[in-house]
C-alpha cells in the first residue's frame, strides 16, 4: 500500500520524546515498524517551525538543526516549515493573595502555521492521487477534518499514530486505524549517533 507519513513535530515532540533519551529519532524507522511490511512509505512530510533562541536554553535552536539535517538524509523526506513566535502576555493569576496583584506578565512562546500546512499537503495529495493511505503522526484533534475528508471524500485509507499518551477520541473514532507510539518502538528507531550528508558528519546532539 502506498503510504505518505504526515508528521506534526512539535506534537510529536511534546508527546513522546520531551525528557527521553529517545529525541533522535528516525520517523521512517518507527513508521515501518509500528505499520509493518504492507505499507510502501513513499514520502516522510515533517511539519515543523525553526526555534527562536533563548537566553535559558542556548542550545536549543542548535539542537533542532541538527536533527533537521539527520531527518534530510532520508531519500524521501521533506519539511515545511511554519513559524515560531515569542511575545508577552498579560494572564491572571490562579490563585492571587489578597492585596497582591491579580495579573502577571509571562513569556509564551508559540508554533503557527504547521496544522494549517500539513492539512493542506494531506488534501493535495489525497487530490493528486500520490498516495493509498495517508498516516497522521500526531494527537491534535484539530486535524480531524483532513482526516475525515481523505477517508470519506477520497476513499482513502488514514491512520493516526498518536504520540500523546491520552486517547484521541475524535481522531480515532474519524481514522481508518489508530495507533500510539510506545516507548520500546521509540528505542528501536533511533538514526545512528554519527550521520554523513553533503556538509559532512555530524553527530547526534549531547544530552540526547
Amino acid at each position: 500500500m502506498k503510504t505518505i507519513l504526515y508528521i506534526d513535530a512539535f506534537n510529536l515532540y511534546y508527546g513522546s520524546l520531551k525528557g527521553t533519551p529517545y529525541k533522535w529519532l528516525n520517523p521512517l524507522a518507527l513508521a515501518r515498524l509500528v505499520l509493518g511490511a504492507s505499507h510502501d512509505i513513499t514520502a516522510v512530510k515533517y511539519f515543523t517551525a525553526k526555534m527562536l533562541p533563548r537566553a535559558d536554553n542556548p542550545g536549543q535552536l542548535t539542537r533542532q538543526l541538527f536533527y533537521l539535517r539527520a531527518l534530510q538524509t532520508l531519500p524521501n523526506a521533506s519539511i515545511t516549515y511554519g513559524r515560531y513566535l515569542t511575545h508577552n502576555v498579560t494572564m491572571p493569576l490562579a490563585n492571587p493573595q489578597p492585596g497582591g496583584p491579580r495579573f502577571v506578565v509571562v513569556m509564551k512562546s508559540e508554533e503557527k502555521g504547521s496544522d494549517v500546512n500539513l492539512a493542506s499537503h494531506m488534501l493535495l495529495d489525497a487530490f493528486d492521487n500520490a498516495c493509498d493511505c495517508a498516516v497522521l503522526v500526531s494527537g491534535d484533534s484539530d486535524l480531524c477534518m483532513p482526516v475525515e475528508i481523505l477517508k470519506n471524500r477520497f476513499m482513502k485509507t488514514v491512520g493516526v499514530i498518536n504520540p500523546q499518551h491520552k486517547v484521541s477520541r475524535k481522531l480515532k473514532e474519524s481514522a481508518t486505524f489508530y495507533k500510539h507510539i510506545v516507548e520500546s518502538t521509540l528505542a528501536a528507531s533511533q538514526f545512528p549517533e554519527q550521520l554523513r550528508d553533503a556538509q559532512g558528519a555530524f553527530h547526534k546532539p549531547a544530552g540526547w
